[in-house]
């Protein structure tokens, strides 16, 4: 066999989706077939993620990549077959043996003398033949429910011949390339076996996952692999005499591919092996259950390696209360507000020292502000440039997008852990901070400290748009979260709702599901919308516009699309809508806040508009302002609702938060000026007029909400 290395390439356009970036990609010819791989972290001990089962590729293990990448050097390639790499037309490229050297050569590629070796069902065979014929490549081995014959099979998938036109396609008759050549045939098939790989409840996103990377195989090349015969019984019993590195073998319990008790036969056949055990678990079990996994294999990484060094997040034992907040990064909303419901908390309790776990561009505001930021906030994988790269025009469908963060959330939360571990918080408060949120629920047995969770809206809510697919996935996460909170209602030692009871939409969580606000009364406490500090204490309006150099002939429109980045779109619109604006009202001046994320310079900006990038305390300009333009984000419209400011709002399309919850709350509150979201500049002028000829009326916004949210939470501190 000859290898010839391809040139190692830098990474390219980044995949935002992505928690950790590779540091280097390349292609290895292996006798005429590229195999890709990706480098991931940095060092000398090296984790070699295997390619599973070929009907997926390398993205099986991400949400084991970015954890793993922070303490080790990670390598993962896709198999021959599926991903970047090649397809061979004959099934005898796709048997075990030829696949040890697609392995080798990716090692050599990468400079990796030796690894950890981290196998999955189908590479079982690969991996045994890799690690018992180059012991000196192998340092020791983890096989999740490896497949091979060396228990009896599961029952029900066998005697279906891949090839018998004469089938009758049900369950595992589906096998069947007869069956794919049909109309939705493959994609049925795909769908039942993920579905048989995932038999949890609530695993529609790694079904979705699994059938979009089987599509990618294709029929055709499927059937070719599964041609290939597997390794025997003979020899993988042969292969595991000859074995001489540990090995860990990891078996889901609810396994409804591999037999539940392959990994029990597997470790009473290798003596000195150990076997993990998932209780409720199927075969992907590491998709499934990704933080008690991730924490299994780095355990076993670090004992393999000999190394166990803290991540540098270890503070020294004080006796004043410490507290950790994690605010959401998808817009500045959290920020200011717990900026406010933070320096609350100081002043009730003196000498509390809060650190924050929060990335851009949350950070901003609280330097600013002179928060403490801990510094693993750099380590955070990008919320928010994910939840923007998925937006276009004034579009974001936001639930899609929160739903294909998974990856992201679990890095994050394994950061989140890591943290609360070694720093001795007495309390964990987290602002949406929904993979906390959801990973505390999954695992409770990580709960260390009293936790506070707060959200401003509760209840995923199906976008017309999104057609019946988005309602049964919206119906299926929010019965999921219900059923976290009735097993684990100790997991929240207080849940905050910012805002009133009036203020959640009158809606069901899902067919057969409660109605979101009796739900939530019983499951939240109330602490009344929370303003920024800046906003509570405003000057008078002159004053304002005074600080800010506007005459009083002056007419002022302030046009505002939050700190996410996505907004670009509205901004252009709006600087035609100022020239249509300017012909019918004098001396006007137009004031646009891009945010943190959006480039000014890719505007021309026309006399009379003027163009800003990031404004601290923003919510001032909006109130001096003599009306507004903005989105359907919460926190500026409730800066403009507090001021009593007129403004026109123009929520994203698909975005269920601004035009669900956000909407809702505005109307009660008297705002009715809401437009559509492919508004043309000249309706933006229209209603730009029709609210400076008209004065605002809105209900009064509390102004105690900071103090209420301090007062609870505080509860949950030791005593000083």
């Amino acid at each position: 066999m000859s290898v010839l290395d391809a040139a190692t390439t830098d990474v390219h356009v980044p995949d935002l989706s992505r928690a950790v970036q590779p540091v280097s990609s390349g292609i290895v010819d292996v006798d005429g077939i590229e195999i890709a791989w990706d480098v991931f972290g940095e060092g000398d001990q090296t984790i070699l993620f295997m390619p599973p089962w070929a009907i997926v590729h390398s993205r099986f293990w991400k949400a084991q990549i970015a954890t793993m990448a922070r303490s080790f050097r990670v390598v993962s390639y896709d198999g021959r077959g599926n991903g970047r790499s090649g397809r061979p037309a004959s099934s005898a490229e796709y048997v075990d043996a030829v696949k040890v050297g697609d392995a080798l050569a990716v090692l050599d590629a990468t400079r990796t003398a030796g690894c950890l070796l981290v196998a999955h069902c189908g590479s079982a065979g690969t991996a045994l033949r890799l690690a018992a014929g180059h012991p000196d490549r192998v340092l020791a081995m983890v096989s999740i429910a490896p497949s091979l014959p060396l228990s009896p099979p599961i029952p029900e998938r066998v005697g279906f011949p891949l090839r018998d036109p004469s089938g009758t396609y049900e369950n595992w008759g589906k096998a069947n390339v007869h069956y794919w050549a049909l109309d939705g045939g493959y994609d049925e098939y795909l769908r039942f076996f993920f579905g048989h790989c995932f038999p949890e409840p609530h695993s529609t996103k790694q079904i979705d996952d699994c059938v979009n990377w089987g599509h990618e195989i294709g029929p055709e090349t499927l059937a070719t692999l599964m041609d290939a015969p597997g390794t025997t019984r003979e020899e993988a019993l042969d292969l595991l005499g000859r074995l001489t590195c540990p090995v860990l073998f990891v078996q889901g319990m609810e396994d409804e591919i591999t037999p539940p008790d392959r990994g029990a036969a597997m470790h009473e056949l290798l003596p000195g092996s150990e076997l993990a055990v998932f209780e409720g678990c199927g075969h992907g079990l590491n998709a499934r259950e990704p933080v008690r996994f991730n924490l299994m294999l780095r355990e076993y990484a670090e004992r393999t390696f000999g190394t166990h060094a803290p991540f540098g997040f270890r503070r020294a034992l004080t006796r004043s209360p410490r507290a950790l907040l994690v605010s959401s990064p998808i817009g500045l909303g959290h920020a200011w507000r717990d900026v406010a419901i933070a320096q609350e908390l100081r002043r009730l309790q003196p000498g509390l020292e809060i650190e924050w776990l929060a990335q851009d561009p949350v950070t901003r505001v609280l330097a600013e502000c002179g928060e403490k930021i801990h510094p693993a906030s750099s380590l955070l994988a990008g919320e928010s440039a994910h939840i923007t790269a998925a937006s276009s025009g004034h579009e974001l469908p936001v639930f899609q997008a929160w739903r294909e963060m998974d990856e992201i959330l679990v890095a994050n939360f394994m950061l989140f852990h890591d943290v609360a571990r070694e720093g001795r918080y007495d309390l964990w408060i987290g602002d949406e901070a929904w993979e906390v949120d959801y990973f505390l629920h999954e695992n409770p047995e990580l709960k260390t400290a009293r936790y506070c969770f707060l959200t401003d809206f509760v209840g995923w809510l199906p976008m017309p748009e999104g057609g019946a697919r988005e309602a049964e996935l919206t119906a299926d996460y929010n019965a999921e979260m219900i059923r976290q909170i009735e097993r684990f209602p100790g997991v929240r030692d207080l849940a905050l709702f910012v805002g009133d009871a009036d203020d959640i939409v009158p809606e069901r969580f899902g067919p057969g599901l409660p109605e979101i606000r009796s739900w939530t009364e019983e499951h939240f406490e109330f602490s009344g919308y929370v303003l920024p500090n800046h906003q509570a204490d405003l000057p008078p309006r002159e004053k304002l516009r005074a600080e800010f150099g506007w005459a009083p002939e002056e007419t002022v429109v302030v046009v505002a699309v939050g700190g996410s980045g996505v907004g670009s779109n509205l901004l252009a619109r709006a600087i035609e809508a100022h020239l249509l604006l300017s012909s019918r009202v004098e001396r006007l001046r137009t004031i646009l806040i891009a945010g943190p994320r959006i480039d000014p310079s890719s505007f021309e900006v026309p006399d009379g508009v003027e163009l800003l990038s990031y404004v601290h305390a923003a919510g001032r300009l909006l109130a001096a302002s003599d009306a507004a333009l903005v989105q359907g984000g919460l926190t500026t419209t409730m800066e403009l609702v507090a001021a009593g400011r007129p403004f026109v709002s123009v929520p994203l399309r698909r975005h269920f938060e601004q035009n669900g919850h956000v909407a809702h709350r505005l109307r009660r509150y008297g705002h009715e000026r809401q437009i559509e979201a492919g508004a043309s500049p000249t309706e933006l002028a229209d209603a730009l007029a029709a609210a400076l000829q008209t004065p605002a009326s809105y209900l009064a916004v509390a102004t105690d909400g900071a103090r209420r949210a301090a007062e609870a939470i505080a509860a949950l501190l030791p005593p000083p």
